[in-house]
């Protein structure tokens, strides 16, 4: 039985931070969805089925009630970014249970071709280069509008993931969804993200965010994936109200 401790395997050996070439090295090779090497190993048992129901009856009409709530804003924030220009939702492929690929959903936040300006940003700064590849994201990121900075401020970008935890892509809470070159940096406890659906909300969003490394946030999502209950999500939720409120780790 693996143990409960957050920090467990945190400085023991064989643990290892993939940096950028390991990440495109397994990312490419042993960690792609289709592979049995990465979908064989299975520490974490399967919940009861009694669990899996009702965690998804929350998951159902969670989201649907937050829909409802947030309705106004959803209508504000559509027709601020409608007449700013470019698209108002932002799709990305994210990796979720048992290595599926879907697409999670964001209000866009950034310029309309932040993608393919991305390259050329971090190949001219080097900071800019190294906290990337750190962290798969930049903190001051110059592609950021302004209604965009307002909106990962207060969460409210990440409303439209509402459609993927309906579609039962992902719950409302769970592990933050990654892309594949991710997984590479979860080392041998990968399988422990791809046990669960990933989260709207989790552990790692409501201890530090961004402001938690990487290592830290897989020693998370081990904990999770290993100890959840829907007590704990209960109270991440609660707690998630807190922490978006006060701009806890959010950029």
């Amino acid at each position: 039985m693996p143990s409960s401790s957050m920090d467990d395997g945190i400085g023991t050996p064989g643990w290892s931070i993939a940096d950028a070439e390991d990440a495109q090295k397994f990312g490419a090779q042993q960690y792609r969805p289709a592979s049995a090497r990465l979908l064989s190993a299975k520490p974490v048992a399967r919940r009861a089925l009694a669990h899996e129901l009702l965690k998804r009856a929350v998951d159902i009409v969670g989201a649907l009630t937050l829909a409802v709530v947030f309705s106004p804003v959803w209508l504000i924030v559509t027709y601020s970014l409608a007449i700013d220009g470019g698209g108002i939702f932002f799709g990305h492929g994210r990796i979720g249970r048992n290595g599926r690929a879907f697409t999670v959903y964001k209000f866009r936040t950034m310029v309309p071709d932040a993608e393919s300006v991305l390259p050329d940003l971090i190949a001219s700064d080097p900071a800019l280069r190294e906290e990337w590849l750190r962290d798969h994201k930049l903190k001051n990121d110059p592609r950021v509008t302004n209604i965009g900075r307002f909106l990962r401020k207060t969460s409210l970008d990440e409303l439209p993931q509402l459609l993927n935890v309906l579609a039962g892509e992902m719950s409302l809470v769970g592990p933050r969804p990654i892309v594949r070159g991710e997984l590479a940096r979860y080392g041998r406890y990968c399988s422990y993200y791809l046990a669960i659906k990933p989260g709207l909300t989790g552990l790692w969003q409501v201890s530090g965010r961004n402001d938690v490394n990487y290592r830290r946030r897989v020693a998370i999502d081990r904990f999770y994936a290993v100890r959840s209950t829907l007590l704990m999500d209960l109270g991440v939720l609660l707690k998630t109200v807190r922490v978006v409120l006060g701009g806890q780790g959010a950029y």
